[in-house]
């Protein structure tokens, strides 16, 4: 028998399935290969083709590269032999698509060539859309844009919305990527507005993922998240999300400092793209991973991930990516201290090669390492002129192009020998970097973007110490350090998913804790318990400021001489390798220059393992009697490099000390000329200033006193300093939740949470106290709305704070702090619940009596009894943190 004649339903199949891609590419496959098989039992050879290109198209969506290039190839093939050149251009379309994503642009541009010599009208247009997307991911932008823009009036001339959405949609990418953010935010709104009038949700999450990109282009970190997220999930239900979308993710950690995470989610999506043959987007993902690599302190893979590259991008002829590999394997080189020479014909090179093809930050970046190897070899002029060049762009849309401009101004002031304004371009870069950060309501966000001003603020500290001004070197030292503490509170997201989140990781938390306390693995739990956090991470990191207010600018030296009345205020801070600080007492402000650092770290372990081992109480009496004398002297070597320099401005005034770097863990208590008078320990003098200025501690206020398991002294402990306070919330046993104690602690003047304390070095926003539901982390306290005056530690290690880039800290007090508490007592260290009693009980007492939290804590620690040694030394891990 023949071949039967076509009957028009395979036809009919055939476009069904072509028109399904966009809204359920796995429906649209199976749909395409039963119209293939109708097809060719009717004979109907263009529908065969047809269905093959629907096909290709639909694996395309579900990432199977070299599964489409075979359908498409199959399309063309079919359309050939059926004599349909119309057919058969489309699917050569199809095609060059195809083959653009496996990095093939030489291949891709001659499909598209091929297809256009059958092509006019309406669907030559719709070819030019695709040519134009080859053209913008081979970087050859001028040309993309030209060729989008003579083929949309063509498009809305027909009435073709979805190829008119398709081709706004890769405009609008395309101008996020020249830093034209308005435009780009024009035509994605459009573009998703026609995908959704054609009921295509799949296309129209795309067009949320690239409103993503936009979003963080334009510095917005939690909407191009929270777009992400949306865009993802749409994915999700058609099973078709791309990789390229986990590049786009860490692209925005890496704009808010979270180098390390951003270089995790690169490593396991590079392998996922090499798996799946996606040459251009694993080119483009090792570029991220050199960038990555470059911000996380390792600048030999960033130079191995950016020749690998550079390699790539090369073989699919994609000049203006190539530019940009090339840069970063120039920053890496100037990481790695190569020669100057060398790196000054590199640079040249990059930057013009960068600027010819659009790519500004790039271009900025390889000016900059130009200015500085032409400095390094005496050629003033041309550093002067790459400087000049890269200054010249400090009107860019681009918070990164206008950050790394005005930091090439101040150095070209620098140059010119205009200190005064140097130092003005710095603070004005970092005005960018301040709204960055103001408009980011994740504290982890807050606390990492603060390292992307570093550089700009360590070249005013610098200019500030070269003059030896002690004013100018402290205004510079406190726009250094934790700024993110200067903004108003971050709040997390009140929605149902975060709160369920928290209480979810909570309950994994104490039922994995039983499962070890018992001996046992606990299953899947500890994934489980991990999953959880995510969920966690992921809800908070959507946290908008409230305010979008500014930090507040750092002090002034006679802000805080109105303010410290007898005391004196010492702030360390390291320049170069030297360890500095600055005083203010009584209308003077002096600098101090106090020794390399590099014996500080040292000095400061060595106390902390002797009041380690004499708060636990081991060891026998001789060696406890040893060890006591160790962590001594231990004590008086930290106060001779720390305080006696600037014993004539100490004299014996209570004072305000203003850490930095591994300073954060010293034992104040320990150190004898402050054991015994009134101390604070702030993390900037701004963050004191505005913690002294706030309400204080009402000693006839209400208060919660909580004691959390597995500290058997603290139930009594608790029981008996609360009876002492009319009024007073007391939490124990089974009523020591962490909700219950949240609830208690919103508009409280005290509270005294008695709890084992956690420090989480991975991420310290989980640090916690340990109550009977499980941990109460700082997320969960990010969620107290009116925080107590005065909050009370007195377990373990709650004072400790992760120490960050720009002594930003994170942890159980920094969170306080940033909330609106006033005081935090809390230890900086392990210590012996049973041996604090006493230390606690007299502190409540004097508090009781109207006394100030510091010279409260003084005197107590100056009541205990010496010969009890643990006793001592928790007494001496202490200190009272804030205003």
């Amino acid at each position: 028998m023949g071949a039967a004649r076509p009957s028009g339903a395979a036809r009919a199949g055939a476009d069904e399935a072509l028109e399904l891609v966009g809204r359920d590419p796995r429906t649209a496959l199976t749909s395409a290969d039963a119209a293939v098989l109708a097809a060719r039992r009717e004979g109907d050879g263009v529908a065969v083709a047809v269905a093959h290109r629907a096909a290709g198209l639909a694996l395309r969506e579900l990432n199977d590269l070299g599964a489409a290039q075979r359908r498409a190839r199959a399309a063309v093939a079919a359309a050939v032999r059926a004599g349909a050149e119309q057919v058969a251009a489309q699917a050569r379309m199809s095609l060059a698509l195809v083959l653009l994503d496996q990095g093939r642009t030489r291949a891709a541009l001659a499909a598209a060539d091929r297809a256009a010599l059958a092509l006019r009208g309406l669907p030559a247009a719709q070819l030019k859309c695709q040519k134009a997307l080859i053209l913008q991911r081979t970087g050859r932008l001028e040309e993309a844009l030209a060729t989008f823009a003579e083929a949309l009036p063509v498009l809305r001339r027909a009435g073709d919305a979805l190829w008119e959405a398709r081709a706004l949609n890769n405009r609008g990418l395309l101008y996020g990527y020249r830093g034209a953010l308005v435009a780009a935010e024009s035509d994605l709104a459009r573009a998703r507005a026609l995908h959704l009038g054609l009921g295509l949700d799949k296309f129209a999450a795309d067009v949320d993922w690239n409103r993503g990109f936009v979003a963080a282009r334009r510095g917005d970190a939690p909407a191009a998240l929270a777009l992400f997220d949306a865009a993802e999930s749409a994915l999700v239900r058609h099973g078709a999300v791309h990789p390229q979308l986990y590049l786009d993710r860490a692209e925005v950690l890496l704009t808010v400092g979270l180098a390390g995470e951003a270089r995790r989610i690169l490593d396991r999506t590079i392998d996922e793209l090499r798996t799946a043959s996606h040459g251009a987007d694993l080119a483009e993902g090792l570029v991220l991973l050199a960038r990555a690599a470059l911000a996380d302190g390792d600048p030999e893979q960033a130079r191995s991930a950016s020749r690998q590259a550079l390699t790539q991008f090369v073989r699919q002829r994609r000049t203006g990516w190539a530019a940009q590999a090339g840069v970063l394997e120039l920053r890496a080189a100037e990481v790695a201290d190569d020669p100057p020479a060398a790196l000054l014909r590199s640079a040249l090179a990059s930057a013009a090669e960068s600027a010819s093809v659009g790519w500004r930050a790039a271009e900025l970046d390889a000016r900059l390492v130009a200015a500085a190897a032409a400095t390094r070899l005496g050629r003033a002029a041309v550093a002067r002129e790459q400087l000049r060049l890269a200054a010249s762009a400090r009107g860019a849309a681009s918070l990164d192009v206008r950050v790394r401009a005005w930091y090439a101004t101040a150095l070209l002031r620098v140059a010119d020998g205009r200190r005064a304004g140097a130092l003005a371009a710095v603070r004005a870069a970092l005005a960018g970097v301040d709204r960055q950060q103001a408009a980011l309501g994740a504290t982890e966000f807050r606390v990492h973007v603060a390292g992307h001003g570093g550089q700009l603020a360590r070249l005013g500290l610098d200019l500030a110490v070269a003059v030896a001004d002690p004013r100018l070197v402290l205004g510079w030292a406190e726009r250094l350090r934790a700024r993110s503490l200067r903004l108003p509170p971050a709040r997390p997201p009140a929605d149902a998913a975060l709160a369920e989140a928290l209480a979810e990781s909570r309950r994994l938390s104490a039922e994995l804790l039983r499962h070890q306390l018992a001996g046992r693995t606990g299953g899947g739990l500890a994934q489980r318990q991990r999953a959880a956090e995510e969920r966690v991470v992921q809800a908070s990191r959507t946290a908008r400021s409230p305010l979008y207010a500014p930090a507040a600018p750092p002090p002034t030296a006679p802000e805080l001489v109105s303010t410290l009345d007898d005391a004196v205020l010492v702030e360390y801070l390291v320049h170069q390798g030297e360890l500095l600080a600055v005083t203010v007492r009584a209308g003077r402000c002096r600098l101090h220059r106090l020794g390399p650092v590099a014996p500080v770290g040292g000095l400061v372990e060595a106390a902390h393992f002797g009041l380690r081992r004499l708060t636990l109480g081991l060891g026998t009496v001789r060696s406890t009697r040893l060890v006591r004398d160790a962590t001594v002297t231990a004590g008086r070597r930290l106060a001779e490099v720390l305080l006696a320099p600037l014993s004539a401005e100490l004299s014996d005034s209570p004072a305000v000390v203003v850490p930095t770097g591994a300073l954060h863990a010293v034992p104040w208590g320990l150190l004898p000329e402050l054991a015994t008078r009134p101390v604070r320990v702030a993390p900037s003098a701004g963050v004191w200033l505005r913690a002294s200025r706030s309400a204080g501690f009402d000693p006839a206020g209400t208060g919660v006193f909580a004691a959390g398991p597995g500290l058997p002294a603290a139930r009594d402990e608790v029981l008996t300093v609360a009876g002492t306070y009319p009024g007073a919330t007391v939490l124990t046993d089974d009523r020591a939740t962490a909700e219950a104690v949240l609830d208690a602690l919103d508009g409280v003047g005290l509270a005294h949470l008695a709890a084992h304390g956690r420090l989480r070095t991975d991420n310290p926003l989980f640090s916690a106290l340990v109550l009977d539901d499980g941990p109460l982390t700082v997320y969960d306290l990010e969620r107290v709305t009116d925080p107590p005056r005065l909050v009370v530690l007195p377990a373990c290690q709650s004072g400790v704070s992760a120490v960050r880039a720009g002594d930003e800290l994170m942890g159980l007090a920094a969170a306080l702090l940033a909330l609106g508490t006033r005081t935090v007592v809390a230890a900086v260290m392990p210590v012996h619940d049973a041996a604090t009693t006493g230390l606690m009980a007299a502190l409540h007492d004097r508090l009781r009596r109207g006394e100030p939290p510091p010279a409260a804590l003084a005197r107590a620690r100056a009541d205990i009894d010496a010969t009890d040694t643990a006793a001592w030394a928790s007494a001496a891990a202490f200190s009272c943190f804030g205003g």
